[in-house]
Protein backbone atom coordinates (compact mmCIF):
# COMPACT_ATOMS: atom_id res chain seq x y z
CA UNK A 1 0.00 0.00 0.00
CA UNK A 2 1.26 3.36 -1.11
CA UNK A 3 1.68 6.16 1.70
CA UNK A 4 -1.18 8.14 -0.21
CA UNK A 5 -3.29 5.24 -0.23
CA UNK A 6 -3.19 4.82 3.13
CA UNK A 7 -3.69 8.25 4.47
CA UNK A 8 -6.61 8.42 2.44
CA UNK A 9 -7.36 4.73 4.46
CA UNK A 10 -7.08 6.88 7.33
CA UNK A 11 -8.91 9.98 6.14
CA UNK A 12 -12.00 7.73 4.95
CA UNK A 13 -12.87 6.96 8.43
CA UNK A 14 -12.32 10.96 9.84
CA UNK A 15 -13.28 12.95 6.69
CA UNK A 16 -16.60 12.28 4.78
CA UNK A 17 -15.77 10.94 1.38
CA UNK A 18 -11.90 11.05 2.55
CA UNK A 19 -11.91 14.50 1.32
CA UNK A 20 -12.51 18.32 2.08
CA UNK A 21 -14.22 19.16 -0.92
CA UNK A 22 -15.66 16.56 -3.89
CA UNK A 23 -13.55 18.20 -6.56
CA UNK A 24 -10.72 16.26 -4.83
CA UNK A 25 -12.17 13.16 -4.55
CA UNK A 26 -11.41 10.50 -7.26
CA UNK A 27 -14.80 8.35 -7.27
CA UNK A 28 -15.56 9.40 -11.11
CA UNK A 29 -12.31 8.39 -12.52
CA UNK A 30 -11.05 5.71 -10.10
CA UNK A 31 -8.50 4.91 -7.76
CA UNK A 32 -6.80 7.09 -4.97
CA UNK A 33 -6.16 10.73 -4.51
CA UNK A 34 -2.88 11.61 -4.75
CA UNK A 35 -1.77 13.26 -1.24
CA UNK A 36 -0.03 16.13 -1.73
CA UNK A 37 3.23 16.90 0.34
CA UNK A 38 4.46 20.11 -1.48
CA UNK A 39 4.61 22.35 -5.01
CA UNK A 40 6.92 24.28 -6.39
CA UNK A 41 6.98 26.27 -10.00
CA UNK A 42 4.85 24.16 -12.44
CA UNK A 43 5.12 20.73 -10.34
CA UNK A 44 3.54 18.84 -7.10
CA UNK A 45 5.12 15.69 -5.29
CA UNK A 46 2.89 13.84 -3.00
CA UNK A 47 3.62 11.61 0.07
CA UNK A 48 4.99 8.54 -1.94
CA UNK A 49 7.96 10.90 -3.80
CA UNK A 50 6.51 11.26 -7.21
CA UNK A 51 6.41 14.18 -9.33
CA UNK A 52 3.73 16.00 -11.40
CA UNK A 53 3.52 18.80 -13.96
CA UNK A 54 0.38 20.38 -12.57
CA UNK A 55 -2.52 21.71 -14.92
CA UNK A 56 -4.56 22.46 -11.93
CA UNK A 57 -2.95 25.37 -9.91
CA UNK A 58 -4.85 24.97 -7.05
CA UNK A 59 -8.02 25.41 -9.51
CA UNK A 60 -7.06 28.72 -10.61
CA UNK A 61 -4.92 30.46 -8.34
CA UNK A 62 -1.27 29.39 -8.95
CA UNK A 63 -0.97 31.65 -11.92
CA UNK A 64 2.83 33.19 -11.23
CA UNK A 65 3.64 28.85 -10.54
CA UNK A 66 3.43 27.40 -7.02
CA UNK A 67 5.39 28.86 -4.12
CA UNK A 68 6.82 31.80 -5.89
CA UNK A 69 9.60 33.21 -3.86
CA UNK A 70 7.87 36.97 -3.74
CA UNK A 71 4.61 35.80 -2.50
CA UNK A 72 6.32 32.99 0.09
CA UNK A 73 8.52 35.74 1.25
CA UNK A 74 5.58 38.34 1.95
CA UNK A 75 3.73 35.34 4.27
CA UNK A 76 6.81 34.95 6.20
CA UNK A 77 7.21 38.49 6.74
CA UNK A 78 2.75 38.68 7.58
CA UNK A 79 3.71 35.59 10.00
CA UNK A 80 5.95 37.22 11.88
CA UNK A 81 3.94 40.16 12.89
CA UNK A 82 0.82 37.69 13.65
CA UNK A 83 -1.56 35.39 12.16
CA UNK A 84 -4.87 37.28 13.17
CA UNK A 85 -5.70 40.42 14.73
CA UNK A 86 -9.42 40.34 14.14
CA UNK A 87 -9.03 44.05 14.02
CA UNK A 88 -8.87 46.86 10.78
CA UNK A 89 -4.97 46.52 9.22
CA UNK A 90 -2.93 48.92 7.13
CA UNK A 91 -2.90 45.56 4.37
CA UNK A 92 -6.58 45.24 3.91
CA UNK A 93 -6.87 49.07 3.05
CA UNK A 94 -4.09 48.50 0.65
CA UNK A 95 -5.45 45.70 -0.61
CA UNK A 96 -9.17 47.86 -1.39
CA UNK A 97 -7.21 50.49 -3.10
CA UNK A 98 -5.12 47.87 -5.27
CA UNK A 99 -8.34 46.73 -6.53
CA UNK A 100 -9.94 49.89 -6.86
CA UNK A 101 -7.50 51.79 -8.90
CA UNK A 102 -7.19 48.85 -11.36
CA UNK A 103 -10.60 47.78 -11.86
CA UNK A 104 -12.60 50.70 -13.68
CA UNK A 105 -16.26 50.15 -12.42
CA UNK A 106 -15.27 48.80 -9.22
CA UNK A 107 -15.52 52.41 -6.11
CA UNK A 108 -15.63 49.78 -3.20
CA UNK A 109 -14.89 46.15 -2.20
CA UNK A 110 -15.62 44.42 0.56
CA UNK A 111 -13.06 41.10 1.47
CA UNK A 112 -14.49 37.64 3.03
CA UNK A 113 -12.99 34.38 3.46
CA UNK A 114 -13.95 32.59 0.09
CA UNK A 115 -15.67 32.93 -3.34
CA UNK A 116 -18.56 30.92 -2.01
CA UNK A 117 -19.20 34.22 0.41
CA UNK A 118 -18.16 36.78 -1.72
CA UNK A 119 -21.19 35.04 -4.09
CA UNK A 120 -23.26 35.18 -1.32
CA UNK A 121 -22.78 38.55 0.21
CA UNK A 122 -22.94 39.85 -3.44
CA UNK A 123 -25.89 38.60 -4.01
CA UNK A 124 -27.68 39.79 -0.84
CA UNK A 125 -25.99 43.07 -1.43
CA UNK A 126 -28.09 43.23 -4.93
CA UNK A 127 -31.76 42.32 -3.56
CA UNK A 128 -30.70 45.21 -0.52
CA UNK A 129 -30.05 47.39 -3.31
CA UNK A 130 -32.54 46.81 -5.63
CA UNK A 131 -35.43 45.83 -2.75
CA UNK A 132 -36.41 42.54 -5.27
CA UNK A 133 -36.08 39.06 -4.11
CA UNK A 134 -35.58 36.86 -7.54
CA UNK A 135 -31.89 35.91 -9.13
CA UNK A 136 -31.22 34.76 -12.68
CA UNK A 137 -28.06 31.99 -12.95
CA UNK A 138 -27.44 29.80 -15.87
CA UNK A 139 -27.34 26.20 -15.89
CA UNK A 140 -23.86 24.95 -15.55
CA UNK A 141 -22.24 28.21 -13.80
CA UNK A 142 -21.11 27.25 -10.53
CA UNK A 143 -21.16 30.14 -7.50
CA UNK A 144 -20.40 28.45 -4.27
CA UNK A 145 -22.27 26.13 -2.53
CA UNK A 146 -24.63 28.72 -0.86
CA UNK A 147 -28.25 27.07 -1.01
CA UNK A 148 -29.75 29.91 -3.14
CA UNK A 149 -26.88 28.78 -5.72
CA UNK A 150 -27.05 25.09 -5.63
CA UNK A 151 -29.86 24.76 -7.88
CA UNK A 152 -30.56 22.27 -10.70
CA UNK A 153 -32.03 23.26 -14.12
CA UNK A 154 -35.11 21.89 -14.93
CA UNK A 155 -36.23 20.98 -18.21
CA UNK A 156 -37.33 24.59 -19.64
CA UNK A 157 -36.19 27.93 -18.94
CA UNK A 158 -38.89 28.77 -16.79
CA UNK A 159 -38.21 26.18 -13.92
CA UNK A 160 -38.26 27.71 -10.67
CA UNK A 161 -35.55 26.76 -8.56
CA UNK A 162 -35.05 23.29 -7.38
CA UNK A 163 -32.50 22.15 -4.61
CA UNK A 164 -29.57 20.40 -6.31
CA UNK A 165 -28.44 19.82 -2.61
CA UNK A 166 -29.78 17.35 0.42
CA UNK A 167 -30.17 19.47 3.13
CA UNK A 168 -31.17 23.00 1.11
CA UNK A 169 -34.96 24.20 1.57
CA UNK A 170 -36.98 24.45 -1.14
CA UNK A 171 -37.94 27.73 -0.06
CA UNK A 172 -34.34 28.83 -0.13
CA UNK A 173 -34.59 28.49 -3.80
CA UNK A 174 -37.84 29.46 -4.56
CA UNK A 175 -36.63 32.87 -6.14
CA UNK A 176 -33.97 31.21 -8.26
CA UNK A 177 -34.16 31.00 -11.85
CA UNK A 178 -32.57 29.01 -14.05
CA UNK A 179 -31.04 30.45 -17.88
CA UNK A 180 -29.55 28.98 -20.36
CA UNK A 181 -25.95 29.82 -20.98
CA UNK A 182 -24.83 31.45 -24.19
CA UNK A 183 -28.79 31.57 -24.63
CA UNK A 184 -29.82 35.74 -24.35
CA UNK A 185 -33.33 34.78 -25.21
CA UNK A 186 -34.00 32.84 -22.39
CA UNK A 187 -32.96 35.17 -19.79
CA UNK A 188 -35.07 37.70 -22.00
CA UNK A 189 -37.95 35.36 -21.53
CA UNK A 190 -37.52 35.45 -17.19
CA UNK A 191 -36.95 39.35 -17.46
CA UNK A 192 -40.32 39.70 -19.92
CA UNK A 193 -42.45 37.24 -17.28
CA UNK A 194 -40.88 39.01 -14.37
CA UNK A 195 -40.22 42.27 -15.49
CA UNK A 196 -40.04 43.85 -11.81
CA UNK A 197 -38.94 41.22 -9.81
CA UNK A 198 -35.14 40.27 -10.34
CA UNK A 199 -32.27 41.48 -8.20
CA UNK A 200 -29.72 40.60 -10.16
CA UNK A 201 -28.43 38.22 -13.41
CA UNK A 202 -25.15 36.66 -12.04
CA UNK A 203 -22.95 34.97 -14.68
CA UNK A 204 -19.56 32.86 -14.82
CA UNK A 205 -18.10 35.19 -18.18
CA UNK A 206 -16.43 32.27 -19.04
CA UNK A 207 -18.35 28.94 -17.74
CA UNK A 208 -15.43 27.11 -15.96
CA UNK A 209 -17.12 24.82 -13.94
CA UNK A 210 -18.62 22.69 -16.79
CA UNK A 211 -15.42 22.52 -18.44
CA UNK A 212 -14.29 25.75 -20.17
CA UNK A 213 -17.12 27.37 -22.31
CA UNK A 214 -16.08 30.52 -23.70
CA UNK A 215 -19.28 33.08 -24.27
CA UNK A 216 -20.59 33.65 -27.56
CA UNK A 217 -20.14 36.85 -29.15
CA UNK A 218 -22.93 39.23 -28.21
CA UNK A 219 -24.05 37.33 -24.80
CA UNK A 220 -22.36 38.75 -22.61
CA UNK A 221 -23.63 42.26 -23.99
CA UNK A 222 -27.17 40.78 -24.33
CA UNK A 223 -26.74 40.71 -20.09
CA UNK A 224 -25.79 44.30 -19.69
CA UNK A 225 -28.33 45.63 -21.71
CA UNK A 226 -31.05 43.43 -20.31
CA UNK A 227 -30.66 44.64 -16.55
CA UNK A 228 -29.65 47.97 -17.21
CA UNK A 229 -33.21 48.01 -19.21
CA UNK A 230 -34.98 46.23 -16.04
CA UNK A 231 -32.79 47.74 -13.13
CA UNK A 232 -31.01 44.88 -12.43
CA UNK A 233 -27.79 44.79 -10.84
CA UNK A 234 -25.50 42.27 -13.14
CA UNK A 235 -23.30 40.09 -11.37
CA UNK A 236 -20.12 38.91 -12.95
CA UNK A 237 -18.24 35.60 -10.71
CA UNK A 238 -15.02 35.90 -11.35
CA UNK A 239 -13.62 33.84 -8.80
CA UNK A 240 -11.81 31.88 -11.84
CA UNK A 241 -11.20 34.66 -14.31
CA UNK A 242 -10.46 37.89 -12.23
CA UNK A 243 -6.96 38.94 -12.17
CA UNK A 244 -6.37 35.88 -15.28
CA UNK A 245 -7.74 36.71 -18.23
CA UNK A 246 -5.75 39.96 -17.71
CA UNK A 247 -5.46 41.95 -14.77
CA UNK A 248 -8.77 43.61 -15.37
CA UNK A 249 -10.25 39.81 -15.71
CA UNK A 250 -13.07 39.01 -17.98
CA UNK A 251 -14.28 43.00 -17.71
CA UNK A 252 -11.38 44.41 -19.95
CA UNK A 253 -10.82 41.16 -21.63
CA UNK A 254 -14.72 41.42 -23.16
CA UNK A 255 -15.16 45.06 -22.45
CA UNK A 256 -18.18 44.00 -20.46
CA UNK A 257 -18.51 46.25 -17.22
CA UNK A 258 -20.48 44.25 -14.35
CA UNK A 259 -22.35 45.96 -11.32
CA UNK A 260 -20.62 44.24 -9.39
CA UNK A 261 -17.70 41.70 -8.92
CA UNK A 262 -17.09 38.75 -6.91
CA UNK A 263 -13.08 37.31 -6.92
CA UNK A 264 -11.70 34.41 -4.93
CA UNK A 265 -8.62 32.37 -4.11
CA UNK A 266 -6.38 34.81 -7.04
CA UNK A 267 -6.63 37.60 -5.22
CA UNK A 268 -4.81 36.09 -1.98
CA UNK A 269 -2.08 34.00 -4.56
CA UNK A 270 -3.99 30.82 -3.33
CA UNK A 271 -4.79 31.68 0.42
CA UNK A 272 -8.33 31.50 1.53
CA UNK A 273 -9.59 34.55 0.75
CA UNK A 274 -12.23 36.36 -1.25
CA UNK A 275 -13.91 39.60 -2.21
CA UNK A 276 -16.79 41.45 -3.72
CA UNK A 277 -16.84 44.89 -4.75
CA UNK A 278 -18.50 47.07 -7.45
CA UNK A 279 -20.64 50.69 -7.76
CA UNK A 280 -20.28 53.05 -5.20
CA UNK A 281 -24.51 53.12 -5.16
CA UNK A 282 -24.70 49.14 -4.02
CA UNK A 283 -21.67 48.54 -1.51
CA UNK A 284 -22.35 51.49 0.45
CA UNK A 285 -25.88 49.16 1.45
CA UNK A 286 -23.62 46.78 2.95
CA UNK A 287 -22.92 46.93 6.91
CA UNK A 288 -21.91 49.15 8.58
CA UNK A 289 -22.77 51.73 5.81
CA UNK A 290 -26.12 50.42 5.29
CA UNK A 291 -28.75 48.05 6.25
CA UNK A 292 -27.10 44.57 3.90
CA UNK A 293 -25.76 42.60 6.86
CA UNK A 294 -22.37 41.15 6.43
CA UNK A 295 -19.66 40.11 8.55
CA UNK A 296 -16.24 37.56 9.46
CA UNK A 297 -14.02 37.60 11.76
CA UNK A 298 -10.95 36.49 9.23
CA UNK A 299 -12.34 38.95 6.66
CA UNK A 300 -9.25 40.74 5.10
CA UNK A 301 -6.95 38.60 7.16
CA UNK A 302 -2.91 39.98 7.17
CA UNK A 303 -1.30 36.94 5.96
CA UNK A 304 -4.00 36.42 3.04
CA UNK A 305 -3.42 40.28 2.15
CA UNK A 306 0.15 40.22 2.13
CA UNK A 307 0.35 37.21 0.03
CA UNK A 308 -2.30 38.48 -2.33
CA UNK A 309 -0.97 42.24 -2.62
CA UNK A 310 2.30 40.70 -3.61
CA UNK A 311 1.30 38.67 -6.55
CA UNK A 312 -1.34 41.02 -7.77
CA UNK A 313 1.66 43.75 -7.70
CA UNK A 314 3.85 41.56 -9.57
CA UNK A 315 0.65 40.82 -12.08
CA UNK A 316 -0.05 44.68 -12.26
CA UNK A 317 3.47 45.30 -12.44
CA UNK A 318 4.81 42.71 -15.43
CA UNK A 319 2.00 42.87 -18.06
CA UNK A 320 3.54 40.75 -20.28
CA UNK A 321 3.06 37.66 -17.59
CA UNK A 322 -0.56 38.02 -19.14
CA UNK A 323 0.67 38.65 -22.58
CA UNK A 324 2.92 35.07 -22.10
CA UNK A 325 0.39 33.27 -20.86
CA UNK A 326 -2.28 34.10 -23.06
CA UNK A 327 0.20 33.13 -26.08
CA UNK A 328 1.05 30.06 -24.66
CA UNK A 329 -2.61 29.29 -23.73
CA UNK A 330 -3.42 30.29 -28.04
CA UNK A 331 -0.65 27.99 -28.90
CA UNK A 332 -0.86 25.01 -26.48
CA UNK A 333 -5.10 24.73 -26.37
CA UNK A 334 -4.60 25.43 -30.10
CA UNK A 335 -2.85 22.25 -30.25
CA UNK A 336 -5.43 20.45 -28.36
CA UNK A 337 -8.00 21.25 -30.78
CA UNK A 338 -6.17 20.30 -33.35
CA UNK A 339 -5.46 16.39 -31.71
CA UNK A 340 -9.20 16.47 -30.71
CA UNK A 341 -10.24 17.61 -34.41
CA UNK A 342 -8.13 14.77 -35.82
CA UNK A 343 -10.82 12.78 -33.64
CA UNK A 344 -14.80 12.34 -33.42
CA UNK A 345 -14.49 11.48 -30.01
CA UNK A 346 -13.37 15.13 -28.53
CA UNK A 347 -13.71 18.97 -28.66
CA UNK A 348 -11.02 21.32 -27.05
CA UNK A 349 -12.33 25.14 -25.88
CA UNK A 350 -10.54 27.41 -24.40
CA UNK A 351 -10.04 30.62 -23.04
CA UNK A 352 -6.77 32.19 -22.83
CA UNK A 353 -4.78 30.12 -20.14
CA UNK A 354 -8.16 27.98 -19.59
CA UNK A 355 -9.09 25.55 -21.56
CA UNK A 356 -10.67 22.01 -21.84
CA UNK A 357 -10.97 18.59 -23.68
CA UNK A 358 -14.38 17.16 -23.76
CA UNK A 359 -15.23 13.87 -24.68
CA UNK A 360 -17.89 14.70 -26.64
CA UNK A 361 -18.46 14.77 -31.01
CA UNK A 362 -20.74 17.70 -29.86
CA UNK A 363 -19.74 21.40 -30.00
CA UNK A 364 -19.86 22.50 -26.29
CA UNK A 365 -21.37 25.99 -26.29
CA UNK A 366 -23.43 25.20 -23.13
CA UNK A 367 -24.60 23.04 -19.85
CA UNK A 368 -26.16 20.17 -22.04
CA UNK A 369 -23.26 20.16 -24.35
CA UNK A 370 -21.08 19.27 -21.58
CA UNK A 371 -23.18 17.14 -20.10
CA UNK A 372 -23.13 15.02 -23.75
CA UNK A 373 -19.26 13.89 -22.52
CA UNK A 374 -18.53 10.39 -22.23
CA UNK A 375 -16.81 10.37 -18.51
CA UNK A 376 -15.91 6.78 -19.20
CA UNK A 377 -13.31 7.64 -21.62
CA UNK A 378 -12.37 11.03 -19.56
CA UNK A 379 -11.15 8.68 -16.88
CA UNK A 380 -8.69 6.41 -18.85
CA UNK A 381 -7.33 9.85 -20.04
CA UNK A 382 -6.94 10.92 -16.88
CA UNK A 383 -5.39 7.86 -15.27
CA UNK A 384 -2.79 8.07 -18.66
CA UNK A 385 -2.02 11.12 -17.83
CA UNK A 386 -1.32 10.96 -14.17
CA UNK A 387 0.79 7.48 -14.54
CA UNK A 388 2.91 9.36 -16.94
CA UNK A 389 3.09 12.21 -14.34
CA UNK A 390 0.51 15.01 -15.86
CA UNK A 391 -1.90 16.35 -12.77
CA UNK A 392 -5.03 16.92 -14.46
CA UNK A 393 -8.99 17.75 -13.02
CA UNK A 394 -10.28 14.24 -11.70
CA UNK A 395 -13.18 15.27 -13.69
CA UNK A 396 -14.69 15.91 -17.34
CA UNK A 397 -16.39 19.06 -16.18
CA UNK A 398 -13.16 20.59 -14.74
CA UNK A 399 -10.71 23.27 -16.50
CA UNK A 400 -6.92 22.85 -17.14
CA UNK A 401 -5.06 26.08 -16.08
CA UNK A 402 -1.91 27.76 -17.60
CA UNK A 403 0.47 29.29 -15.07
CA UNK A 404 3.97 31.38 -16.15
CA UNK A 405 6.25 28.78 -14.81
CA UNK A 406 5.12 26.42 -17.45
CA UNK A 407 7.49 25.84 -20.31
CA UNK A 408 6.72 25.36 -23.72
CA UNK A 409 8.84 21.77 -23.70
CA UNK A 410 7.06 20.59 -20.75
CA UNK A 411 3.83 21.44 -22.49
CA UNK A 412 4.89 19.87 -25.60
CA UNK A 413 5.33 16.66 -22.85
CA UNK A 414 2.07 16.82 -21.95
CA UNK A 415 0.37 17.36 -26.41
CA UNK A 416 2.49 14.06 -26.30
CA UNK A 417 1.02 12.17 -23.88
CA UNK A 418 -2.46 13.27 -25.72
CA UNK A 419 -1.05 12.46 -28.99
CA UNK A 420 -0.16 8.79 -27.51
CA UNK A 421 -3.96 8.09 -25.89
CA UNK A 422 -5.78 9.30 -28.52
CA UNK A 423 -3.66 7.21 -31.07
CA UNK A 424 -4.08 3.78 -28.73
CA UNK A 425 -7.78 4.46 -26.76
CA UNK A 426 -9.68 6.32 -29.34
Amino acid sequence: MTRSEALFERACKVIPGGVNSPVRAFGSIGGTPRMICSADGAYMKDEDGNTYLDLVGSWGPMILGHNHPAVREAVIKACEDGLSFGAATGREVEMAELICSSIPNIDMVRMVNSGTEAVMSAVRAARGYTGRDKIIKFMGCYHGHADAMLVQAGSGVMTAGIPDSAGVPKGCTQDTLSAVYNDADSVKTLFETFPDEIAAVIVEPVGANMGVVPPKKGFLESLRALCTKYGTVLIFDEVITGFRLGFTGAQGYFGVDADLVTYGKIIGAGMPVGAYGGKREIMKCVAPSGAVYQAGTLSGNPVAMAAGIAQLTILKDHPEIYERLNEKGDWFYGEVKKIAEESSAAQGTSCGSLGCLFFTDVPVCNYADAKTSDTSLYAKYFNHMLANGIYLAPSQFEAMFLSDAHTKEELERVLDLMREFFACCI
